[in-house]
């Protein structure tokens, strides 16, 4: 496997991974992860991940809490190819799980 394909690959599964997030998530946050996604966004993007991950490693805080860490990790991967694919990959199964879940949880009701 190539270095290229490999990169590929890790934008297509973290492009996935942001799909399949926004359709989690209410329309109007799903509508402001679509425009920091966007590449212009670049300069609040990457601030705001730093910050989400930083704040998820101190979710032992008030007000803070390890929903932060996924999502700023989510978002530093969109300009930092390594982490890709990992984190799309761990986004795509949280979100499956979460899915699962919930229709247990609905099934017992």
């Amino acid at each position: 496997m190539t270095r290229n394909t490999s990169v590929f690959e890790g934008r297509r599964v973290l492009r996935q991974a942001f799909r399949d997030l926004e359709q989690e998530v209410p329309r109007a946050l799903g509508r402001g992860i679509r425009r920091l996604r966007h590449p212009k966004a670049r300069l609040v993007r990457v601030p705001a991940g730093l910050f989400l991950t930083l704040g998820g490693i101190f979710s032992f805080l008030p007000a803070l809490g390890i929903w932060m860490l996924p999502l700023g990790l989510l978002l530093l991967a969109v300009d930092v190819p390594p982490l890709q694919k990992p984190v799309g990959r761990s986004t795509i199964w949280s979100l499956r799980k979460w899915a699962a879940l919930r229709e247990r949880v609905r099934q017992k009701r």
